[in-house]
């Protein structure tokens, strides 16, 4: 197994889901890949803003990508497995069309407002893009992925996608995800100990 980056840059990031972008990256199944990216406003830090390639079409999320797995074929199931999620030193929450919190984060704790919580740092948008061709908004959650926002999508999981359903109806518990963004969010969670 080989470990790759996928660093913060121009080249690598873009705003939308489509099967037409050319793959920044080729790896084996098996391989890892580390991906920096900004947060979900573009932003590396309070005061610095990451400029997009192509700020008429990078309008969503900024995802890295695409990358190539060899010998995957449409129809099967990708799985992802997340071994660690590092969230930067700083956050921030937006409450309001003017109102922000930022957020201190060191050592798995958040700082703001003189208040502090346990980070449990997860990744909100991961996914393919559908099979459609165009340009497709990384907004809603599909069945490929997306803005899946699932707080348990953090470091020792694994996401499968499209999503199985075989025997999903015993084995499989559904808890809902998010009730923003265009869409109802439920996923589902398959424990490693559900089939013996």
């Amino acid at each position: 197994m080989t470990l790759h980056e996928l660093p913060c840059e121009q080249r690598t990031l873009h705003g939308y889901f489509s099967p037409d972008l050319e793959p920044v990256l080729e790896i084996e199944p098996g391989d890892s890949v580390r991906i920096s990216v900004p947060n979900a406003g573009w932003q590396l830090s309070r005061e610095e803003q990451f400029v997009a390639k192509t700020p008429e079409l990078d309008t969503g999320h900024p995802i890295a990508g695409p990358i190539a797995v060899r010998g995957a074929k449409p129809g099967q199931t990708l799985t992802v497995r997340v071994d660690e999620v590092a969230p930067g030193d700083w956050g921030v929450t937006y409450s309001g069309e003017r109102h922000a919190v930022h957020w201190a984060l060191t050592e798995g704790v958040g700082s703001a407002l003189g208040r502090e919580l346990d980070l449990a740092p997860f990744l909100g948008v991961l996914g393919m893009p559908p099979p459609e061709p165009g340009i497709h908004s990384t907004i809603p959650p599909r069945r490929w992925g997306g803005n899946i926002d699932c707080k348990e999508l953090v470091a020792g999981t694994t996401l499968y996608l499209p999503i199985p359903v075989v025997l999903a109806s015993v084995g499989v518990d559904l808890h809902i995800t998010q009730l923003v963004n265009e869409a109802l969010g439920v996923h589902a969670e398959l424990r490693d100990d559900a089939f013996r």
